[in-house]
């Protein structure tokens, strides 16, 4: 009796591949052959269903794809985009985005549009450990890269660790350089959110207030006495968070 031949799976290299992964693959290699480059409009709709024989359903479900992946941007009837680049911060240590976007080449502006003293929230008090109506210092920045705003600090500072914040020309030091020359962050706290932005952050972002943003909610201390609590809000469209890092013995033997 013949040996039956097993069925191919959907994995196997020879099948063809579905006809919407053949569109994206086509627009990958437009885009990574630098035939087009970041902010140029790729082939239309109609030009990709002409060139390669395929329904139009099929190539917009290829281009939503590439969307959420964050290749391509389609701008209602205008046309799809290649997407720029997203530069990315880092989320084990403090970065000064100041630094970050200079070494890009590009170019760093940054405004401080509140810096005064007010009394803390429930949540405020909370996350820097100060018993409930506590006074703080209250900081909120833009900071820009070529002229776009790219992130907006929202900072809270304990008095007693930097009774001098709210004295220094933050137009010459960022509050978070300040911080860092002068207390030293024993421990550091990260936790990363995505969400939607208030209609002020989207106000002072220039973003709309439906697109999604990344926020990075940082807490130093220092021997043990809370520093500060700031949030980092991002435009998910312009922005990521990210890192490299090697785990230390106990994680590589699976023990972390």
């Amino acid at each position: 009796m013949n040996a039956r031949r097993p069925e191919a799976k959907p994995s196997d290299p020879a099948l063809p591949a579905a006809r919407y992964e053949q569109v994206k693959h086509h627009i990958r290699r437009i885009i990574d052959s630098g035939e087009r480059q970041a902010g140029e409009r790729l082939p239309s709709e109609l030009d990709l269903v002409a060139t390669l024989g395929v329904s139009r359903m099929t190539v917009n479900r290829a281009l939503r794809e590439l969307a959420d992946a964050g290749l391509v941007t389609r701008v209602s009837g205008v046309g799809t985009f290649v997407a720029q680049s997203k530069p990315q911060s880092t989320l084990l240590m403090i970065a000064h985005i100041g630094d970050e976007i200079r070494s890009r080449g590009h170019e760093y502006r940054y405004e401080t549009v509140l810096a005064q003293r007010e009394t803390a929230s429930v949540t405020v008090s909370n996350a820097l450990g100060l018993p409930p109506g506590a006074s703080v210092f209250h900081v909120i920045c833009v900071h820009r890269e070529n002229g776009l705003p790219v992130q907006l600090e929202d900072r809270y500072v304990n008095p007693a660790i930097a009774p001098d914040f709210l004295q220094q020309d933050f137009a010459t030091i960022r509050p978070s350089a300040y911080l860092f020359a002068i207390v030293p962050a024993h421990d550091v706290e990260h936790v990363v959110d995505a969400g939607l932005p208030t209609r002020a952050e989207a106000d002072l972002l220039d973003m709309r207030a439906e697109e999604p943003c990344l926020t990075l909610m940082r807490r130093t201390w220092t021997s043990g006495v809370a520093v500060t609590f700031a949030r980092f809000v991002h435009p998910g469209s312009r922005y990521r968070l990210g890192c490299r890092f090697a785990p230390d013995t106990a994680q590589r033997a699976g023990q972390g």
